[in-house]
């Protein structure tokens, strides 16, 4: 039934609009899901904490297919930073296997974290590469919020935390960080995205 609700009702979608088409096949979906997107031609989304395989931990951004979104999170759970302070065994576990680092890590995803998880995703062979502001600030000691969980959009669980983010500087400030905006771009160019 899913497959065929699919091939009925998303080809007019696609066809409806020039935007790129990317299902959220998070989580729980149908085994027919990646089939079916993969035939009409619609981007997975691709989250590094959130793998699509079960005998995984994590997923690594460089075995992302051409046609996906590879993002370090979303709306719906923690940042970078937010997350790197939630479990310290899971941390130690990426920091080592997902990072190549050796020995315990940080107790705090300090700004190099954060610009190396980024740069992961740069560099990956997927189409796109998408971050929440938060996770692309983390990157800097003096643009970050000074608490990662004043950072999360999100909390699904919890209807009283809906929407809740806001930005902590505007954004005509943030254009006139001059040395944050150069290396930022760099490291996009240097990626070739």
């Amino acid at each position: 039934m899913w497959r065929s609700e699919a091939l009925h009702k998303l080809p007019g979608l696609k066809h409806s609009t020039q935007m790129l088409v990317c299902g959220e096949d998070l989580g729980m979906v149908p085994h027919c899901v990646p089939e079916v997107m993969q035939q009409l031609g619609i981007l997975s989304l691709e989250i590094q904490r959130m793998p699509k395989k079960t005998d995984i931990e994590f997923f690594h951004p460089n075995d992302a297919p051409y046609l996906s979104v590879v993002s370090p999170s979303t709306h719906d759970m923690s940042t970078i930073r937010g997350w790197w302070e939630e479990d310290t065994v899971v941390t130690k576990r990426f920091y080592n296997n997902m990072m190549g680092h050796a020995g315990d890590a940080p107790l705090y995803a300090e700004p190099w974290i954060n610009k190396e998880i980024v740069l992961q995703h740069l560099y990956s062979p997927a189409m796109w590469s998408v971050f929440q502001l938060q996770d692309l600030l983390g990157m800097s000691a003096e643009l970050r919020r000074e608490d990662p969980r004043a950072e999360r959009i999100n909390l699904p669980s919890d209807p009283d935390h809906y929407w809740h983010y806001r930005m902590h500087i505007y954004l005509e400030d943030l254009l006139k960080e001059k040395t944050f905006n150069a290396a930022l771009k760099a490291d996009v160019a240097a990626s070739g995205r």
